[in-house]
């Protein structure tokens, strides 16, 4: 899961850089708050469900539903945030970094 979030925190870096290339600093970083908005919830879960399995009795498919939960709804929140605190937000830039990074998945899946 770890492997996972840093290659999310990566394919953020790298739109990140391709989008300040291409649309400027706002469009960086917006591109970065995108990312970190799929990122950031993702490393979240994953330490819960870290911390669920080192628990005598390891983790139970509850605490998966209640991480689940807690990573959607920090998602929602944090793309809130941005939105309604960056004022020079870059729709575009956003978007496409939060659509690679949730889907970045899938470059791990290729590698093996």
């Amino acid at each position: 899961m770890l492997r996972l979030v840093l290659l999310q925190l990566a394919t953020t870096v790298i739109v990140s850089v391709i989008a300040g290339l291409v649309g400027g600093v706002h469009a960086l970083i917006s591109a970065l708050l995108g990312g970190l908005c799929c990122v950031v919830p993702n490393g979240v879960f994953a330490l819960r469900l870290f911390a669920a399995a080192q628990k005598p009795g390891g983790a139970n498919p509850m605490s998966f539903f209640i991480g689940e939960f807690i990573k959607i709804a920090l998602t929602i929140a944090l793309l809130g945030a941005v939105v309604w605190l960056y004022r020079d937000l870059n729709w575009l830039a956003l978007i496409a970094a939060f659509i690679v990074a949730l889907k970045s998945y899938i470059i791990l899946l290729f590698r093996h």
